[in-house]
């Protein structure tokens, strides 16, 4: 008698029943015999029947070890029979340029296709299928993967992903079926897909990708739906390819409904006893067009004001309404707040590097204090400004046992904090540029910050040694100290090299937080200012000299002068962000003063307020103000050395840097030059917008701008200069930088102007 399937059988003399007295395993190689013999449902001393023989075959084929298997029987002894898949050696892509290839190995893995796993030719089929499956949803139709299976030695295999990737196809058309409302240039502006422009090659705008796809449809029902039509749907949505498998083709039907407006709105539910609070925070008014970003806005907010009460899960269900025949709809927000929990522990993952305290710190939510939602968003808005991590996630977890206790669990993505750079670069003014520096943001993993940094131009060279402990104390008082020498050859003089002011000194400033965005500072230093005269001198720089002991004007000597200042300052910093500021305002007064302990007295105070709007679209409106006074005291006059200048990027764009204000007319070069003056004025309003075509990117910008601004003497005239222009930001891999063209606005015959300018900077 014979039992087979699929290549597996039963010997007939095996079939026959027999107490068995050993079992013998042939054919292993790789597969250790216990395996076997604990997937085996027989063992030594039980009676061998068909049945069991049967049930045997299937268990082991069912490990998916063995090709084959087969029992066959001796007198008592039972013999098992196996022939083992062979196993993956290894799996290599070749022509792979989209995707990472570590990462698609680690996605293999998950469906059984690793090496050191067995082979299964079912499994290299679906990996092959995904695989496309993966290229056609980047839009690239085209992309060919076929799988070629390699025997080698010791019964392995080795698995080859030959692939041809082919062009990525690009969208041809765009069309809508079914809008009246709204036109089909309308729509088609609030979609990341476009049929290409100048910048395509830039943005990619124009290649399919059915991520971004699915983005763009939930953008235009976010559109119609925020503009009150509350029955907006997308009945479908058709790719259609071109036969050379290049081109792409979409069309989208929807049916926009009618637009309706909020008729009541009211909550109901479990409100705490904060009815009057809660609708406060509820934007959709009656008579108002139904907008479902407001609805959001609302619950949101509602939520949130429940969370800092210590609801962690509080729910708001909108419930709407709807009276087609009026256009109106009713909202009824029904409110669970759930329970009231407390927070147990903070738990923090993640963190390599960075010590726990320099996390905790950070932390505005307590262990044992009630759960509040403003406060976890707070820490994770610190946690973020430390520019230690890339991720920072903080989420709740439910204590088992205890219905009013959660976990707060922070875990965090550490980033290199530490740099070694050498560079070169290029400036309007300075020319070539070298610099050089070590620097660590979070020295082992403290969160103190120290660097030491060079840089060598034309006209400045630097060598700076600096320190900031952001914990100073435990309440948060921060130090900053550093050292530093500056050699400086003033610009427009640069054809004098025995003309220069060189500066070195030592900082020590502590900032005292008092609100989570306010700081005061307060600090000393020691500075001393050396300036070389010749023949070729501006006349107020002999004259500041002739003003400490040097009798001949323009004979070539040393004057050196000395400064012991006190500082105090404010800042309140509630900008989202540091590089590229899009909402909030920086606002900051600071007073240097040099005491008598030097040979300079004078103090000079300054303030500065910026503003960001922003719009949508990554559309940003933004304002700058400065204001410097600087004056002396005692019998010396104000220190040439503490100027302000203005003019150039950072304060009065077009005119060349550091040109306006108070003039020499140098007798020697015939060419009027600039000293700067004790106070200033600098306005800024500039527009910031996307590059057409590059949607909402934040790495590359233009800006339009209209500035304002002058420094002055000890006379203040108020007469300021003024420019308009335009310009380019990009956050580039060597760093942020600013392109831009200024025009003068009735410009002086004196005025040096210079358009074009850029600069490594950030914000004005």
């Amino acid at each position: 008698m014979l039992i087979a399937a699929a290549g597996l059988f039963v010997n007939a003399h095996a079939a026959e029943s027999f107490v068995i007295k050993d079992i013998r395993i042939e054919g292993l190689q790789r597969v250790e015999p216990g395996t076997v013999f604990s997937y085996l449902p027989v063992q030594v001393g039980d009676t061998f029947t068909e049945e069991k023989g049967a049930e045997a075959i299937k268990a082991l084929y069912s490990t998916g070890f063995f090709r084959d298997v087969q029992i066959q029987a001796q007198g008592s002894v039972l013999i098992v029979i196996v022939d083992e898949r062979p196993t993956i050696s290894r799996i290599e892509f070749t022509g792979m340029k989209e995707f990472d290839q570590e990462i698609v190995r680690k996605s293999l893995k998950t469906v059984g296709v690793a090496e050191a796993r067995f082979y299964d030719k079912a499994l290299i089929d679906k990996a092959e299928q995904e695989l496309k499956r993966q290229y056609i949803g980047k839009g690239m139709y085209a992309a060919e993967v076929v799988a070629t299976v390699t025997p080698i030695e010791r019964n392995q295999v080795a698995i080859y992903f030959n692939i041809d990737e082919g062009p990525v196809a690009k969208i041809q058309e765009i069309n809508f079926i079914g809008n009246k409302e709204f036109s089909e240039s309308t729509l088609l502006s609030q979609m990341q897909l476009k049929t290409g422009g100048w910048l395509s090659w830039y943005s990619k705008d124009n290649l399919y990708s059915k991520q971004k796809l699915t983005a763009d449809l939930e953008t235009i029902r976010s559109y119609y739906l925020n503009r009150g039509y509350l029955e907006f749907v997308i009945d479908s949505t058709q790719v259609s390819i071109t036969p050379d498998k290049k081109g792409i083709y979409l069309t989208i039907s929807i049916r926009e409904g009618q637009m309706f407006t909020v008729k009541n709105v009211r909550l109901a539910g479990e409100l705490l006893g904060k009815e009057a609070e809660l609708m406060q925070l509820i934007t959709l008014k009656p008579g108002d067009t139904f907008s479902s970003a407001e609805l959001t806005k609302s619950t949101k907010a509602i939520a949130e004001i429940l969370g800092s009460y210590g609801y962690a899960f509080a729910t708001i269900n909108p419930q709407p309404d709807i009276r087609r025949e009026l256009s109106e709809v009713d909202l009824t927000l029904v409110v669970d707040p759930g329970r009231r929990v407390y927070v147990r522990q903070v738990a923090i993952s993640g963190n390599a590097k960075t010590r726990d305290m320099v996390i905790r710190r950070e932390m505005r939510q307590f262990e044992s204090s009630w759960f509040d939602s403003d406060k976890i968003d707070l820490s994770k808005k610190r946690l973020g400004r430390l520019g230690y991590f890339t991720e920072t996630d903080i989420s709740t977890q439910d204590v088992p046992g205890s219905p009013d206790q959660v976990d707060v669990n922070v875990k965090v993505t550490e980033k290199p904090t530490g740099a070694v750079t050498v560079g070169a670069g290029f400036s309007s003014t300075e020319k070539l540029i070298l610099s050089a520096g070590i620097n660590q943001d979070n020295a082992f993993g403290t969160g103190t910050a120290i660097g030491l940094n060079a840089s060598v131009g034309k006209i400045n060279q630097n060598l700076t040694l600096s320190q900031y402990d952001p914990y100073f104390t435990e309440d948060g008082i921060s130090r900053y100290s550093d050292l530093y020498y500056r050699s400086s050859k003033p610009l427009y003089y640069v054809g004098d090299p025995d003309y220069q002011i060189k500066s070195v000194g030592s900082n020590l400033k502590f900032g005292v937080p008092y609100t989570e965005v306010d700081r005061v500072f307060f600090g000393t230093g020691i500075e001393a200012f050396q300036i070389s005269t010749t023949v070729n001198t501006p006349q107020p720089y002999l004259n500041y000299a002739q003003s400490y002991g040097i009798a001949a004007p323009g004979y070539p000597a040393t004057i050196t002068t000395y400064n012991v200042p006190l500082t105090v300052g404010w800042a309140r910093d509630g900008r989202d962000s540091s590089l590229i500021p899009s909402e909030g305002s920086l606002q900051q007064l600071s007073a240097e003063v040099g005491t008598p302990v030097g040979n300079m007295t004078f103090y000079r105070v300054y303030g500065q307020y910026q503003k960001y709007h922003s719009f949508s679209k990554g559309n940003i409106l933004s304002f700058n103000g400065e204001v410097g006074y600087g004056e002396a005291y005692g019998s010396n006059p104000f220190p040439i050395t503490k100027n302000y200048y203005v003019g150039g990027i950072g304060s009065v764009r077009g005119y060349a840097p550091g040109s306006l204000g108070p003039q020499y007319f140098n007798t020697t070069t015939g060419l009027y030059q600039p000293t700067g003056g004790q106070s200033k004025i600098v306005s800024n309003v500039e527009y910031t917008f996307p590059v057409p075509g590059s949607g909402v990117d934040k790495t590359l910008r233009l800006f339009t701008f209209v500035d304002g601004g002058n420094a002055f003497g000890t006379n203040i005239n108020l007469v300021l200069r003024y420019s308009y222009g335009l310009g380019l930001s990009w956050i580039s891999p060597l760093g942020p930088l600013k392109f831009s063209y200024g025009i003068p606005i009735k410009s002086q015959p004196t005025d040096n102007i210079q358009r074009l300018q850029f600069q490594v900077g950030t914000a004005f």
